[in-house]
């Protein structure tokens, strides 16, 4: 089980046999109520409704979950996939009721949740080169992992450094294909050209 903070690179890991809703969720509401006691109390604003901050993540959406209209100030924004555990009814009225809005990535769309990708970089840090042979060696490792990164850990920013240089470098788009390519290919009155100067 992974909960993941992209802004600070702060990873929580806990290793299990099998991940029941009974496990799953016993486990999200402890960690979600001790990150909640550390974040300052929301600011008091002049509308005493707070519907207008939790309408602003779910304005877009094609299916918004139904919300109970007495909701608490937004505190918390929390990204899952889209399992069917995630959405049971109480579950989802407990996020609500503890200021936490809830957003599903779509269907085939893994690659959007970011614990998807710590997950798979502790994996590799874990387990490469090692034959485990019990699931309690597994879960060690991992866990020791996790910890060791979160000693110093990588904020995951969307166009970030890497999205940067890889813009800087110079992409040509191959005709009508939607593909691209890193080099520059000439056109054929351009290479005469380059001949003729050469």
């Amino acid at each position: 089980m992974t909960l993941f903070h992209p802004a600070t690179g702060e990873v929580k890991v806990e290793g299990v046999r099998s991940c029941p809703n009974a496990i799953l969720h016993a486990w999200l509401k402890e960690e979600l109520l001790a990150i909640l006691a550390q974040l300052p109390p929301p600011e008091s604003t002049p509308d005493p409704s707070p519907l207008r901050e939790w309408a602003f993540w779910y304005s877009e959406l094609t299916l918004s979950p139904t919300r109970p209209q007495n909701l608490p100030p937004l505190r918390l924004l929390l990204v899952l996939d889209n399992l069917t555990g995630h959405k049971t009814p109480e579950f989802v009225l407990w996020c609500f009721s503890h200021g936490i809005a809830l957003l599903y990535t779509p269907l085939g769309g893994s690659w959007l949740n970011m614990a998807e990708s710590i997950q798979r970089i502790l994996k590799r840090r874990a387990l490469e080169g090692q034959h485990p042979q019990q699931p309690e060696e597994i879960i060690q490792w991992f866990e020791e992992v996790a910890a060791h990164w979160n000693l110093h850990p990588t904020p995951f920013v969307w166009k970030g450094k890497r999205w940067q240089r890889r813009k800087r470098q110079a992409w040509s788009v191959l005709g009508g294909s939607g593909a691209f390519i890193r080099r520059h290919i000439y056109t054929w009155e351009t290479l005469k050209k380059k001949r003729r100067i050469a």
